[in-house]
């Protein structure tokens, strides 16, 4: 992919920049209407099963400008501006914009498809006026800070706790800095070098273990994280094989 000229160098560029505005204060208003307005943001955008009561088409995109702590805030940005402000640099504005939107909604798509097939799962055997109950009925329950046991309660978990966060389109944008500068050193706990190539990857076997292990304690997406990376990976390989791939009419 060498044969295209990078857009040109700024240590912030436009979109980076202002998505990690955008991302801040969404954050800020969500703490702010859960103190004044006792409006929870998060549970309201935040992406549910497609199955759910609670699941809007919208949310595909509203995810993923939510965070549930600052700490998960500030990782997130932190790599989004590590490796997307080189990424922007060398495809533009357009195409970046374009890339990270697109991850981050391959990402919950394929997040849905992982719910979709574990519900399949649990639900064999299930009484199906449970599951009813469960669609219409479940969030209400888990909002009492109670939960049916058993199956029941995994299933409902799995209508009716949102995802949020933009680390579908974080990794969308790992796994384009790994293809662009495959060689390029990045150093992990600002000591160690590694090439990006093999970051990438390693980032990636280690999402697809933890992802397949599914730890009932574990409460992060790693699907979604790994559909990030794969609608990246689909992205750049359809836009290098087009006549003029990195520009955007």
């Amino acid at each position: 992919m060498n044969n295209f000229r990078p857009q040109g160098f700024n240590i912030l560029p436009m979109v980076t920049k202002n998505l990690l505005i955008i991302n801040g204060l969404v954050f800020l208003a969500s703490m702010s209407f859960q103190n004044i307005f006792n409006y929870d943001i998060n549970t309201n955008w935040g992406l549910y099963y497609f199955g759910s009561d609670q699941f809007k088409p919208i949310q595909l995109i509203t995810y993923m400008f939510l965070h549930g702590s600052f700490n998960h805030l500030f990782f997130n940005m932190f790599a989004f501006w590590m490796f997307g402000s080189a990424v922007e640099n060398y495809w533009g504005a357009k195409r970046f914009l374009y890339y990270y939107l697109a991850t981050g909604i391959g990402a919950a798509l394929i997040q849905q498809l992982v719910t979709y097939l574990r519900i399949e799962s649990l639900s064999m055997g299930v009484d199906q006026q449970m599951l009813q109950q469960i669609i219409y009925q479940g969030h209400d329950i888990l909002q009492s800070g109670r939960n049916y046991v058993g199956d029941l309660g995994s299933i409902n978990l799995l209508y009716n706790i949102q995802t949020i966060g933009a680390s579908g389109s974080v990794f969308g944008i790992l796994l384009a800095f790994g293809m662009l500068f495959p060689n390029s050193l990045i150093y992990l706990y600002f000591a160690i070098p590694v090439k990006a190539k093999w970051l990438v990857m390693g980032y990636g076997a280690i999402e697809l273990y933890s992802g397949i292990a599914n730890n009932p304690g574990d409460n992060v997406a790693h699907f979604a994280h790994l559909g990030g990376m794969l609608f990246g990976f689909i992205l750049i390989k359809y836009w290098k094989k087009t006549d003029n791939p990195f520009n955007m009419h």
